[in-house]
């Protein structure tokens, strides 16, 4: 049997082999034939298909936000509209969380620049105490 391992195909996608195996197990890449020993061989479009999962992955898309796209992308099924709504959706997403990251961010700054070398007491411990009380 011709086709790729899943060493050879993980290392295509730049991901560990046990990641090739849980896409498998919930559904985001087919399940490959089987040598007569046991081992996986994938055909080159589970290349392109695995690709094509780890950069939604990369811009941090959902599995089940994976799982539509894929649906979206096959052939027959391709909307744009439904994409571009998905992908708005997503985007919206992101940037609510960034905009958290850089309150949070602001917040430990300023803690941060509180402390000194001589303080007995610190006010990043501090903050993280308050409230238990």
């Amino acid at each position: 049997m011709r086709g790729l391992t899943i060493g050879q195909l993980a290392k295509s996608a730049g991901i560990n082999p046990e990641t090739v195996r849980y896409y498998e197990r919930i559904g985001l890449i087919a399940m490959p034939r089987r040598t007569e020993g046991g081992h996986r061989i994938y055909d080159p479009e589970a290349k392109r298909h695995l690709a094509f999962v780890r950069r939604a992955r990369d811009l941090a898309f959902s599995i089940s936000e994976i799982r539509a796209l894929l649906r979206l992308a096959a052939a027959g099924h391709s909307s744009c509209v439904e994409v571009r709504d998905l992908a708005k959706a997503h985007l919206a997403d992101l940037r609510t969380k960034i905009a958290d990251l850089a309150q949070l961010e602001a917040i430990l700054s300023a803690t941060i620049a509180k402390c000194g070398d001589r303080r007995p007491d610190c006010p990043v411990l501090d903050m993280l105490d308050q409230g238990t009380a």
